[in-house]
């Protein structure tokens, strides 16, 4: 119940869109790029070998928002045990193929439903057209996926040796171009790099040139704390600026936190829908319940509930009825220990301190679910 002004309205600027097609019976095919909305995905930290492991974290990933998965082939084991796994995931699989061409026709033929390449690292012409052909036949996309730490040495040397934006933007264009005179135009692209800034203007500087869905992403952002607060000033002001047709978060952390994050940041522009969002006070003196416990409280009680709700926990009244009467549902702290339950912007009902949590998990429980 969040009014909706103007300058919310975040228009993604247009690039062509491909599909990932499911390869399963489980998951559905995924539209990335054009129209589509911007698109939440994370890689499987397990080893690929690993059938069951990595099932399971690509199923908690996916229940959590994950639409599309990412899987390491490293080595012949790997692609072999991706058969497996694309046949019982709940989303579809890309596969990360890098230094050896034959792990990515490997992965064509277990039925990736997109493969991820460093040009950089791929090898010569021959193997990436021989990767591109098999590609084609079994249409599958290809990611081109530039990083700011294997950028090819001819273009690091033009540069000075300096993995400068135009040097990123340089190598994405000049392997994209390869892949279409094989024919291809399924492609998607990335510029990744760990520092903040150089990863915006690389990526501000690619959207110029081409017309392909960009894939964002603060490559090694660091651990969970640091790499959420740097992928999200990075990633947040592409999105704001139209850019970006899917992201994922890279932390050193398991991956249901990146999802967590993606959709975080989605939520907060209001480019996803998807959760529970909580709008809460820091709490001071004037407080009427412990506002940080209070939080904690309700988010474990409903964080299962998938549909958009937004849920106001505000310990007085200075802003409390205000933001209660925007919200889904809307708390506001009282003095007499009744405390005041919005539903939909009108009073609801009250409860004591400790009964409140309790009661707004069962009043979402019954509008919400």
């Amino acid at each position: 119940m969040q009014d909706k002004y103007p300058y919310k309205q975040i228009i993604k600027k247009h690039t062509k869109q491909i599909e990932l097609k499911s390869n399963n019976n489980l998951s559905q095919n995924v539209a990335i790029g054009g129209p589509a909305p911007v698109i939440v995905q994370s890689m499987t930290n397990t080893l690929t070998t690993d059938v069951n492991a990595t099932i399971e974290q690509i199923q908690r990933c996916a229940e959590l928002g994950a639409e599309v998965m990412r899987v390491s082939v490293p080595d012949r084991e790997s692609t072999m045990a991706l058969t497996e796994i694309i046949k019982k995931s709940p989303v579809p699989i890309i596969a990360d193929v890098h230094f050896h061409y034959k792990r990515a026709l490997e992965a064509v033929e277990a039925g990736a439903s997109c493969i991820r390449i460093n040009p950089g690292n791929i090898g010569t012409k021959d193997r990436l057209k021989e990767v591109v052909k098999a590609c084609i036949s079994a249409k599958v996309p290809i990611r081109v996926g530039v990083n700011v730490g294997s950028l090819e040495g001819e273009i690091l040397q033009k540069y000075n040796n300096n993995p400068c934006p135009e040097a990123l933007a340089e190598s994405a264009i000049k392997n994209i171009k390869l892949i279409e005179d094989c024919g291809h135009d399924l492609i998607k692209v990335s510029v990744k790099a760990s520092d903040v800034m150089l990863m915006v203007k690389s990526y501000q500087l690619l959207s110029g040139q081409i017309n392909y869905p960009l894939h964002l992403g603060l490559t090694e952002a660091g651990p969970a704390f640091a790499g959420t607060i740097k992928s999200s000033v990075a990633i947040g002001t592409l999105l704001m600026q139209g850019i970006g047709d899917t992201i994922r978060i890279s932390l050193s952390a398991p991956p249901e936190e990146e999802v967590k994050v993606a959709w975080g940041i989605l939520k907060s522009l209001e480019l996803r829908h998807r959760g529970i969002n909580i709008i809460s006070c820091p709490s001071c003196a004037r407080q009427q319940f412990d506002v940080i416990s209070m939080v904690a409280k309700i988010e474990s009680l409903i964080c299962h509930i998938k549909s958009s709700i937004d849920i106001s926990i505000l310990g007085c009244v200075v802003n409390g009825i205000g933001e209660a009467t925007r919200s889904h549902i809307g708390i506001t702290g009282a003095q007499s220990g009744q405390h005041l339950i919005y539903l939909h912007g009108k009073p609801y009902d009250k409860a004591k301190t400790e009964d409140l949590a309790q009661k707004v998990a069962e009043i979402v429980n019954a509008n919400f679910s």
